[in-house]
């Protein structure tokens, strides 16, 4: 799993990455977050011009097995770019998550949201606990166990 130390993240496994002047910001999905979809197949981006807040829908995956996930928007504002080699090839997010799978720049209106994700340490300890979670939910119980029987 590749975390890059440049990157803000989200819980909903996005990476953040801000410009010099937090005026603008490329958003893609982490590592770990593409891996969790599996091989995405199709996916429908913003447009140009569309505005944003903090936990807005701003984009759907579609994977191999037809599940669609919804990303959440990290950040308010509006989209200034997107990135349209992903609707003919959208496994670069499979790929390449953090170079030539970015989905979007927003022009941001309160850059002091990106404040409020986590840098690279506390998300690769967020994913960790995530993983361990995941793990134990997998974990089937003996149904023997689960009854009480006196003798």
């Amino acid at each position: 799993m590749v975390i890059l130390e440049d990157l803000l993240y989200t819980e909903e496994h996005l990476w953040v990455k801000a410009d010099q002047d937090n005026s603008r910001a490329m958003i893609g999905i982490t590592d770990y977050g593409q891996g969790r979809i599996g091989a995405v197949s199709s996916l429908d981006l913003p447009s140009v011009g569309d505005e944003f807040v903090v936990g807005d829908c701003f984009a759907t995956l579609e994977n191999s097995v037809g599940e669609v996930t919804e990303l959440i928007c990290p950040v308010s504002g509006s989209v200034a770019s997107v990135n349209e080699q992903l609707i003919d090839s959208p496994e670069f997010i499979n790929d390449d998550p953090y170079d030539d799978g970015w989905i979007m720049v927003m022009k941001l209106v309160t850059p002091e949201e990106l404040d409020d994700l986590m840098d690279a340490s506390d998300y690769e300890k967020y994913v960790e606990e995530a993983r361990i979670k995941d793990e134990e939910a997998d974990e089937i119980e003996d149904p023997d166990d689960l009854l009480e029987v006196e003798e």
